[in-house]
């Protein structure tokens, strides 16, 4: 295979899920100019989001890189089985690392605002807005980068060069989206 075909199928593979990924992004990028509100309402959330939004993108990027690295090697079947121990392990240990790293940037945004003396939520608040948005992020990312990962496989794609814009096309989309979803409902819930 020349370096010329080897460019030109990497290519082929990467541009629809980058493409995917701008629209992905563009689309987060309006629902958080839409948040005014809730922004307002829980001082410290802006400083929260970007935190939140790598944790996805960094937890969930390592799932996939785990399971395409399992399916090269030949240590996990190309077919998604609820008995296969190191899909689940994997999947378990991506969703636990995904809420802690979520509840971790919530009680650190809380501390550096205090420090600088800057308004901000009380640090309960912060929390369980995390942990929604961590518990339901984490469950449609981790069913998302399974099911792209299993099926690009099974699709003669590698699954490594689908891995990244998914889990940050995805990790934008369904973070931001449910975001705004935990703010409501901790809001209606009392608090702030």
């Amino acid at each position: 295979m020349s370096v010329r075909d080897v460019a030109v199928e990497a290519y082929r593979e990467a541009l629809p899920a980058l493409g995917a990924s701008v629209v992905g992004g563009l689309f987060a990028g309006v629902v958080l100019g839409g948040m005014r509100a809730e922004l307002r309402a829980v001082p410290g959330l802006l400083v929260l989001v970007p935190a939140l939004l790598a944790t996805r993108g960094n937890v969930y990027g390592s799932l996939g890189a785990r399971l395409a690295s399992g399916l090269h090697q030949g240590v996990v079947d190309p077919e998604v089985v609820a008995s296969d121990e190191r899909v689940r392990a994997a999947v378990a240990a991506a969703l636990a690392n995904g809420v802690l790293a979520s509840l971790f940037a919530a009680a650190v945004a809380f501390l550096v605002l205090q420090v600088l003396v800057r308004p901000v939520a009380p640090l309960p608040t912060l929390l369980a807005i995390a942990l929604v948005a961590g518990v339901l992020s984490g469950v449609a990312l981790t069913v998302a980068v399974v099911v792209v990962v299993f099926a690009g496989y099974r699709r003669g794609q590698n699954p490594d060069t689908l891995v990244g814009p998914l889990v940050t096309t995805t990790g934008d989309v369904f973070g931001i989206a449910f975001l705004l979803l935990a703010v409501r409902i901790v809001l209606a819930l009392g608090g702030g």
